[in-house]
């Protein structure tokens, strides 16, 4: 029976595969693909898969010896590219709200966030353009938190702003070139009742940054209010430091992107029906249609998901690429998903545009 146990009847999904590897890649010194884990599921096949594998790790991400020299990510240029096709676009912003109930002491969540802006050098980068390139600076910042009294409106009235504020902080572009890349307001709707709104471009942050700064914020503010001491240990790297290393491994990554320039090259335009004519000009207007599975069908596609080896969303996803069939009897699909990325040990704690978009699905 134990030789059956396998990663996905334990719970396992696609971010905890990739942390798995992320381990095993730094203490074996091994670098195994992520499909290792999906091919081989139980632990003695995975220790044979690394006794027998050849492929190297890549060297391990240092800190830079030269502390006045900030390079941007592959990713980070990429954004930066597309800020200068719209620069007063707030579509890359990363908007969160987070609900706090409980006495609350401002001046301590403030010196909590200046505290987290402190750790993460990322949050405190700007990107100025110099003879048409971007160049990354870090300079000291120091964070203040404005208050929004709500508290004298009635019950629907502050849902009501508590919605506005979100919408109108999430929808304020950012200038990369202006600091901060970072806003936060705190909306008090009593004494034991505020939401703190956070909003980041993602030049500076992705998904998994929230989650960081999030938990970051809550341990220092413990420290700060309670006088313990803090559980978070120094960053042993910064964001400039992955891309630094990331720029040093350029020749291998090139072999990559190459392979999938190849794969992809003939790759047919998907022709889906649809009521309207795509606009000449990207527009970005769009909606969200929002559907629940039920239990039942729940349960099932889990099930159905381990006792196939993946996770539940490769096995939704290939549901879609099945409808995406129907409707265009195309055999021959390439759909985009956006992965964390963070395939490395050494990244997991920090904030920084890690994730990637559009990467082929097949």
């Amino acid at each position: 029976m134990a030789e059956r146990t396998i990663f996905f009847e334990l719970g396992g999904h696609s971010l905890l595969a990739t942390r798995m590897i992320s381990q095993v890649r730094q203490a074996f010194s091994v670098d195994l693909p992520l499909r290792s884990l999906f091919e081989q599921p139980t632990i003695a096949q995975l220790a044979d898969a690394i006794a027998t594998s050849t492929q190297p790790s890549l060297p391990p991400i240092l800190p830079r010896s030269n502390s006045s020299d900030f390079p941007l990510s592959f990713a980070q240029q990429r954004q930066w590219v597309l800020a200068q096709l719209e620069p007063d676009s707030p579509f890359y912003n990363i908007p969160a709200a987070v609900r706090l109930t409980g006495t609350l002491d401002v001046a301590s969540l403030e010196h909590s966030l200046n505290a987290v802006v402190q750790r993460h050098e990322v949050l405190r980068s700007t990107f100025a353009t110099v003879d048409g390139q971007p160049v990354q600076a870090i300079a000291p910042l120091q964070l203040e938190l404005p208050v929004i009294d709500l508290a004298a409106l009635p019950e629907n009235g502050q849902a009501e702003q508590v919605g506005f504020w979100a919408n109108r902080e999430a929808k304020q572009a950012f200038a990369l070139d202006r600091p901060p890349l970072l806003r936060v307001k705190l909306l008090r709707q009593s004494d034991h009742d505020h939401v703190l709104l956070l909003t980041l471009h993602h030049i500076i942050a992705d998904g998994w940054s929230i989650g960081v700064l999030v938990g970051e914020l809550a341990e220092l503010y413990r420290e700060f209010t309670q006088g313990v001491p803090s559980a978070l240990s120094d960053l042993p790297i910064q964001y400039a430091d992955f891309a630094q290393w990331q720029r040093q491994q350029q020749a291998q990554f090139d072999r990559r992107l190459a392979y999938w320039q190849q794969q992809l090259q003939d790759a047919p335009v998907l022709e889906l029906p649809s009521d309207f004519f795509r606009p000449a000009v990207r527009s970005l207007r769009g909606t969200n249609i929002h559907f629940r599975l039920d239990r039942l069908l729940t349960t099932a596609l889990k099930r159905l998901s381990q006792q196939s080896n993946c996770t539940l969303f490769m096995t939704l996803l290939a549901a879609f690429q099945t409808l995406l069939y129907r409707y265009t009897n195309a055999e021959d699909l390439v759909v985009g998903t956006a992965i964390a990325n963070r395939n490395r040990a050494e990244i997991e704690g920090l904030i920084g545009f890690f994730c990637e978009h559009d990467r082929p699905a097949n």
